[in-house]
């Protein structure tokens, strides 16, 4: 398996897999839910993304009118880079602020996602070369 790259133009293609979206809507959730700020998501994989791109953007807003020290913490726990939001900002201009930052919630989260069902394939992958069943 080769570790599919995530960038702001192909973000939507990559969540059509249902586990992928599932698990990447629960790593949103978590990391929100952290700090007392509730994402839910329906289950809908064919409107996925654009779900919780409007939780996020309107979490966000309100986190930017009542607490941005809350919101900057989420971001943290996230882990979105400055340097990829001003990436964003140039690949998606018809993108506001606050939908840019709700966009790289859902890529760093969906590169989580991915990374790590990419080293638990590569982990039993060697299993199985060393003879080690890991199932």
């Amino acid at each position: 398996m080769k570790l599919p790259v995530v960038n702001n133009t192909n973000l939507e293609n990559l969540m059509d897999k249902a586990e992928i979206v599932q698990q990447t809507a629960e790593q949103i959730m978590k990391d929100f839910g952290m700090f007392g700020v509730e994402i839910t998501f329906s289950g809908n994989i064919d409107n996925a993304y654009h779900e919780l791109h409007q939780q996020l953007i309107d979490q966000i807003t309100g986190l930017v009118e009542t607490n941005y020290d809350l919101l900057l913490s989420v971001l943290y726990q996230v882990d979105i880079a400055n340097r990829e939001i001003v990436q964003a900002e140039q690949d998606l201009p018809h993108y506001s602020h606050i939908e840019i930052i709700a966009h790289q919630v859902i890529a760093r989260d969906l590169k989580k996602v991915l990374l790590r069902r990419y080293f638990k394939m590569k982990d039993q992958e060697g299993g199985l070369e060393r003879g080690i069943d890991k199932t």
